[in-house]
């Protein structure tokens, strides 16, 4: 037996000693098969996370998008944390579109750091937007959309109700500006503006907040000369 044939031979042994031992098989293969999932469940995770980033609303998605959200997220009681105090809301199951939006913005963290940027005292007080690069970025990752108007559900403009203000657009149909609400802190309420702007909640807690906020100095533009912010808002329910 010449040199070459020593050499196959030996190769040929360690190869049927490799095939006796499955244990070392077996786990090589079980490696390999975790190490399948797992780049299989990363690319999952990767997969929804860019469908969830590049998913924003648009008038034209907006309403087929929170008719199916609102039949799974039917909370309806938030608190809205400030420095001042809380104020807690319940918002109203006859306005779906508009309690769903507002529950899908909480959930999106939207409002942390949003401002009571109008303040009128003896009126309203006005939340939601800011001067802050910050939030106007979370709007263009959420989406530009306006929600119909809703405003013939029985309800009325009365101290403590929560409405939503119309874009500032050209804007007949009073489509409303979906990032923003107000609080109606008037005693005997702001029933000038039944009608026009769709009342989608009311404060069950902390109107004694509202007050302290509705009057705090503002500037000619009603804007609080120290930020009044919106520190969190949470789901209570």
């Amino acid at each position: 037996m010449n040199y070459s044939s020593n050499f196959f031979l030996a190769w040929l042994i360690l190869i049927i000693l490799g095939c006796n031992n499955p244990t070392v098989n077996s786990n090589e293969k079980l490696k390999i098969i975790e190490n399948k999932d797992l780049i299989i469940k990363d690319e999952v995770i990767t997969s929804k996370q860019k469908i969830e980033e590049e998913f924003k609303l648009t008038d034209e998605n907006v309403i087929d998008f929170l008719f199916e959200y609102e039949k799974n997220n039917k909370e309806n009681r938030v608190r809205i944390y400030t420095n001042f105090g809380n104020i807690e809301i319940m918002l109203f199951s006859n306005t779906p579109y508009h309690r769903s939006n507002f529950i899908y913005l909480t959930k999106k963290n939207y409002f942390e750091g949003t401002q009571f940027y109008r303040v009128i005292n003896d009126f309203v007080i006005q939340a939601g937007n800011s001067d802050n690069r910050k939030i106007s970025q979370k709007r263009q990752r959420i989406g530009k959309y306006l929600l119909p108007n809703d405003f013939n559900k029985g309800h009325t403009h009365k101290r403590g109700m929560v409405s939503m203000p119309s874009s500032s657009i050209d804007n007949p149909y009073k489509m409303a500006s979906p990032y923003e609400f107000f609080i109606v802190q008037k005693k005997d309420g702001a029933h000038h503006l039944d009608g026009n702007y769709t009342i989608f909640g009311i404060v069950i807690n902390g109107m004694e907040v509202v007050d302290i906020i509705a009057n705090l100095p503002t500037d000619e533009r009603d804007w609080p000369l120290n930020n009044v912010y919106i520190n969190r808002i949470e789901i209570v329910n």
